[in-house]
């Protein structure tokens, strides 16, 4: 039998912008180090994704030991400190949930700005001020920094194999924005994955990941089409909405590597049914 491998580690450090793929990182109580530590809000505090502004996909992230690196074309890099204690400290929403947030710099907000041509305004999560995971899912001790709602995505690589067969296409991982990619399962073993463990990290998958418009942005273009969403709404739709990965909350912090183990401790009816 074919062992499951993580296959692949992705982290967002701002929400909506590039992932960078490592070969190994350390997981703390909002999943990956960095991972959408920093966010783009509006005037109003309101969360900024590429569902709004496509050209987000175009804006490269980096890390240094000291600095989030921004890039884009035309544009002169952008470092910002990984630490940072100042800042004006703004109420800030992703969906339905508002938290504080703080201020980067107006440098930032201008780099952003202009590249976006949109006025925007880049936030971190303070260390205190870690969001909850929604009850129904989670427990109280579960917090995520500004994904959506949960610390982990995972997809398997044969689940987007199957979608691109499906499709007659050949679309990258890189559109469904997965944080842990698994080599060696069946398409969409994973929709009956509960409880598992990758290396020494036990994981619940407690609901499938929706999907939004972003997988319809061609992540290097940012040019918009119809796919996958035509093929999801036919292959994959249950209550109105449409699923593709699904979301994970880790029970210890430690450390993910390329390569490591996954085994399926627990699992359960497919989710979605279908």
């Amino acid at each position: 039998m074919t062992q499951h491998t993580l296959s692949e580690i992705i982290i967002y450090p701002v929400k909506s912008l590039s992932g960078i793929s490592v070969s190994q990182w350390p997981v703390i109580n909002t999943g990956l180090l960095y991972d959408r530590k920093w966010m783009l809000v509006d005037g109003a505090g309101q969360f900024l994704s590429q569902r709004k502004l496509p050209r987000m996909a175009l804006i490269k992230t980096a890390l240094t030991d000291e600095h989030l690196i921004l890039s884009a074309n035309g544009m002169e890099d952008l470092q910002i400190p990984l630490s940072q204690t100042d800042g004006e400290i703004i109420r800030s929403t992703v969906w339905e949930n508002t938290d504080n947030a703080q201020h980067v710099s107006k440098t930032a907000d201008q780099w952003l700005t202009q590249f976006l041509n949109t006025e925007c305004y880049l936030v971190f999560q303070p260390d205190d001020a870690i969001r909850q995971v929604d009850p129904d899912y989670g427990i109280a001790t579960d917090g995520v920094a500004f994904s959506d709602g949960f610390p982990f995505l995972v997809v398997s690589e044969n689940s987007l194999a199957v979608l691109n067969q499906a499709m007659q296409l050949n679309l990258t991982m890189a559109r469904f924005r997965p944080n842990l990619v698994i080599s060696g399962c069946e398409g969409y073993a994973e929709d009956q994955w509960r409880e598992i463990t990758i290396g020494s990290i036990d994981f619940r998958l407690p609901k499938p990941c929706s999907r939004c418009s972003v997988p319809t942005i061609d992540p290097e273009t940012a040019e918009v089409s119809k796919e996958p969403l035509s093929t999801l709404n036919r292959t994959r739709k249950w209550q109105s909405k449409v699923y593709f990965g699904q979301n994970a909350i880790h029970n210890q912090t430690g450390v993910l590597a390329v390569g490591d183990i996954l085994l399926v401790k627990v699992v359960g009816d497919k989710q979605p049914p279908i």
